[in-house]
């Protein structure tokens, strides 16, 4: 049985290597698709998968990631690459990419770099699917490339930082205008965008949209926050998850 499976990769990898140029060329064309033009197509498309999730880890190891979002990263080229080898049709894949572009994310809206990441990821599955290996490996190697010189040279980041500010106050505080002279001071931009009512209407929530600056000391931002809302609760929020894991 191991020798026939050898025979079996072996027979796939002489394919390819008596034509180097037919992975640049539509390898699905057929009616009938092959075990060996199977395992290349969807072979490729997973091995492409594991890269983009090591270039999102590589661009992300500051920020904070998700493994769950890594794993489906992994995943997405290879589910995609199989559907459209049993499509085996150029027009039809070209027809499913384009319903994938109708596909909402029914969870709360992420970074927009994320979302990115998933279209890298789907447009290599796409690629492979369809037979051109050659042209999603180049794709894969050219996006890759400037996703992480951008990241490395920290390409159009912001001299602040966009946050959202809660602050609770007593329900006998009259908040207007009470915190501005502490937001001017530290931040560039800040807005109330909500005020709620907690603790059965003894307290109320005031939520900012701040962008904070680089430079502040936020532990001093946060204390003369406090000094006027009673020593009563602030919440400065840097993400919308919790399970993100981070590198030094």
């Amino acid at each position: 049985m191991m020798t026939a499976a050898m025979t079996f990769f072996g027979n796939i990898l002489e394919e390819v290597s008596d034509d180097p140029s037919s992975i640049f060329t539509n390898t699905t064309s057929d009616t009938t698709v092959g075990a060996g033009q199977f395992f290349i197509c969807v072979g490729a498309a997973l091995v492409l998968g594991f890269l983009i999730s090591l270039i999102y880890i590589v661009t992300h190891r500051k920020e904070g990631y998700s493994q769950s979002y890594v794993m489906t990263i992994i995943m997405l080229p290879a589910i995609i690459a199989l559907i459209l080898i049993l499509i085996n049709s150029t027009a039809g894949a070209l027809t499913l990419a384009g319903a994938f572009t109708l596909v909402r994310f029914r969870s709360v809206a992420g970074d927009p770099k994320d979302i990115a990441y998933i279209f890298y990821a789907m447009a290599t599955g796409v690629a492979c699917g369809i037979g051109y290996i050659g042209f999603a490996l180049v794709f894969f190697i050219a996006l890759g490339i400037v996703m992480f010189v951008l990241s490395e040279v920290n390409f159009g980041a912001a001299k602040a930082k966009n946050m959202t500010l809660k602050i609770t106050i007593p329900e006998n505080l009259d908040y207007q205008g009470v915190f501005d002279p502490v937001l001017d001071k530290y931040t560039t931009f800040h807005k109330l965008r909500r005020v709620k009512t907690t603790n059965f209407g003894t307290l109320f929530e005031l939520i900012y949209s701040v962008d904070i600056k680089d430079d502040i000391d936020q532990k001093k931002f946060i204390d003369e926050l406090r000094a006027l809302n009673g020593n009563m609760t602030i919440n400065l929020v840097f993400f919308k998850y919790d399970d993100k894991v981070y590198e030094s």
